[in-house]
């Protein structure tokens, strides 16, 4: 994270925030993060649903390591998937399974940064996704770690259908034992299927743990049905006590899959576990 303050504007609406985004406590800013939903245009049903948080930390680390207290000019935010499906009609810009339906993506700029070296910033820490179409605007999300350029977007490829590339994301990088981890499954083409209830927690240098995915109220289900894009963004488990501090990825399986080239399973990035204070 950066200085923990973030100052955006809406270029088509000029909608305007200036949030910091952790209260004294270390709790965040509700009052701010809702504030930060309407510049970009999310509006979500449930309470206490935001824009990603990891997102929200990406931008104000880059922006303060780029130009510092500078506004940051918010071209595209949240998008509709009815929205996306129309711009791509329109011969859009826009991917099948872009991230900015995930709430997980912005496309902005700052003015005075150049977009390629903002872009070249970003994709040295190979930390998320960063595409620059040239220009002053670039594209960033909390997804999958990636880059490109307007010539290697490949958004017309056909790569993203049958859910070839769906990408599991954790809210942060660092939690404790037993804090609860909150998972999205970005990049779906298409909904209908099965999350085994059983995550595997895989540290980098061997071993392993195993969580349940629970319900908000920490009840473990059976399994867990992936048909729409609020249960692709609200799926938890809670980290064992007795887990020891390293560098982990979560491991998710899948049943019922609509497309035998949708992976059986899929990996997170890479998390780090720290002791308890």
């Amino acid at each position: 994270m950066g200085d923990g303050k973030i100052s955006l504007r809406n270029a088509h609406n000029g909608l305007r925030a200036s949030v910091q985004l952790l209260n004294q406590d270390g709790s965040f800013n509700q009052e701010g993060l809702q504030a930060i939903n309407r510049v970009f245009g999310f509006s979500p049903q449930d309470k206490g649903e935001h824009i990603s948080l990891r997102l929200l930390f990406l931008m104000d680390y880059f922006s303060d390591k780029t130009a510092p207290g500078k506004v940051l000019q918010l071209q595209s935010g949240y998008r509709d998937p009815d929205y996306n499906h129309q711009l791509r009609k329109m011969g859009r810009n826009a991917a099948l399974t872009s991230t900015h339906m995930d709430a997980m993506a912005v496309d902005f700029f700052i003015d005075g940064v150049k977009g390629k070296h903002l872009w070249e910033v970003i994709r040295k820490e190979g930390c998320c996704g960063v595409g620059h179409y040239g220009g002053r605007t670039i594209h960033l999300d909390s997804g999958k770690p990636r880059f490109w350029e307007a010539a290697t977007s490949k958004v017309s490829s056909g790569e993203s259908e049958m859910n070839r590339r769906i990408y599991l994301s954790t809210q942060y990088d660092r939690y404790r034992p037993g804090e609860t981890v909150h998972l999205s499954i970005s990049g779906i083409s298409d909904f209908g299927f099965g999350a085994a209830k059983h995550v595997a927690i895989l540290r980098e240098d061997g071993g392993r743990e195993e969580a349940n995915l629970v319900d908000p109220d920490g009840v473990a289900p059976g399994s867990v049905r992936i048909d729409d894009r609020k249960a692709a963004r609200s799926l938890r488990i809670v980290l064992p006590e007795h887990i020891a501090a390293g560098h982990y990825r979560l491991e998710m399986r899948f049943h019922d899959r609509p497309f035998t080239q949708m992976p059986a399973e899929i990996s997170s990035n890479l998390v780090e576990i720290v002791e308890k204070q």
